[in-house]
């Protein structure tokens, strides 16, 4: 009986080129999206408006706009939890994007990226 050498049964060497194509041509799509995504801007806001920051896809904070009116100086820790609601839900949506695009270009993958 003749062992089949060519990569534990993937096949002959063209179905293994074509694999290697289809590997390239993915991580290419992936780069892409991945830069796609750094590129943009993801806003969130807290208390009803009342701050709004906006971070990066590279997950670097890029602007923050706090309304006067919520600015008490005797409830600092009021603003300080908005703020950082604010951030950590733009941070979520940024990494829920990247997710979501990125699974769709492998779904079989699962939450490896």
């Amino acid at each position: 009986m003749a062992r089949n050498n060519h990569f534990g049964g993937f096949g002959g060497g063209a179905n293994m080129q074509q694999l290697m194509r289809q590997a390239q041509k993915l991580q290419e799509q992936m780069t892409k999206v991945q830069e796609d995504i750094e590129n943009r801007e993801f806003t969130a806001q807290a208390g009803g408006g009342m701050v709004s920051v906006t971070v990066s896809g590279k997950k670097e904070l890029t602007n923050i706009t706090i309304n006067p009116d919520c600015v008490d100086p005797d409830d600092v820790e009021m603003l300080q939890d908005m703020i950082m609601a604010a951030v950590n839900e733009a941070l979520r949506t940024a990494e829920e994007t990247r997710n979501a695009e990125m699974s769709r270009l492998a779904p079989g993958m699962g939450g490896m990226f």
